[in-house]
């Protein structure tokens, strides 16, 4: 039985610019067969020092090394309907959590670990991801609060009069919104107008889409587990 990849078909709604790593194939004899594949985007928000795995029904999608907070992993095809996903510490076989998630052919999806207590009901935050191209000589962006312990913030470009997003409270998010591309941008997140962190001198490429969010506590004792604001690009 020979194993096959047509990667024509994979994601034709997708921007031309997105990757897509393969983590489940057909499976055919002797000739390839177009899947319908949803992606997933993985994003380790949870401010804490353990590295964890990242499970799909029973398969580990990060073996090369584990996901500590602020880790990520680009868009991965799966193929579409109900999938059991979790996590585990590393290298080890007992779920910590997971929870299943109906994923859609042709749509890409960005999950969010955001809690490791089982008795949370806030502990992934799955998002539909809008991965069309920005409008000509723009990008877009979209921001998400994923601090815990935050107040509801806002996102503003520093030097602006205005804000971008008003007001997201802990797991909410906007939709992506186009701007104007930027050699040095910085972002301010705020609480009314008071700034809560800054995310300085980013560079913003038009025609690429982004997501900014807010991850930490206030209140963590550990400086790198403290309110900071990061940003990744799709792809």
């Amino acid at each position: 039985m020979k194993l096959t990849i047509n990667l024509k078909t994979i994601f034709k709604t997708f921007i031309a610019a997105v990757t897509l790593s393969v983590v489940f194939v057909a499976c055919s004899k002797d000739r390839s067969e177009p899947q319908q594949v949803a992606g997933l985007s993985i994003i380790m928000a949870y401010p804490d020092t353990t590295t964890l795995d990242f499970i799909v029904d029973q398969t580990r999608v990060n073996n090369a090394k584990g996901l500590n907070f602020n880790g990520k992993i680009d868009y991965l095809n799966l193929f579409p309907g109900n999938r059991r996903l979790g996590i585990t510490k590393r290298n080890s076989n007992r779920l910590i959590m997971s929870e299943n998630f109906n994923l859609l052919s042709g749509v890409g999806y960005s999950i969010f670990v955001v809690d490791t207590v089982k008795d949370n009901t806030k502990r992934f935050l799955l998002t539909e991801d809008d991965l069309s191209a920005p409008a000509a000589d723009k990008a877009k962006i979209r921001f998400i609060n994923l601090s815990k312990d935050a107040p509801a913030l806002s996102l503003r470009i520093h030097g602006k009069d205005a804000d971008l997003f008003t007001g997201k409270a802990f797991y909410e998010y906007t939709s992506f919104s186009a701007v104007d591309p930027g050699e040095s941008v910085t972002f301010d997140v705020n609480e009314g107008t008071t700034l809560k962190t800054s995310l300085p001198n980013v560079k913003i490429e038009k025609g690429k889409i982004y997501t900014i969010y807010a991850k930490g506590f206030q209140a963590a004792a550990i400086d790198s587990l403290k309110l900071r604001a990061a940003i990744y690009t799709h792809k």
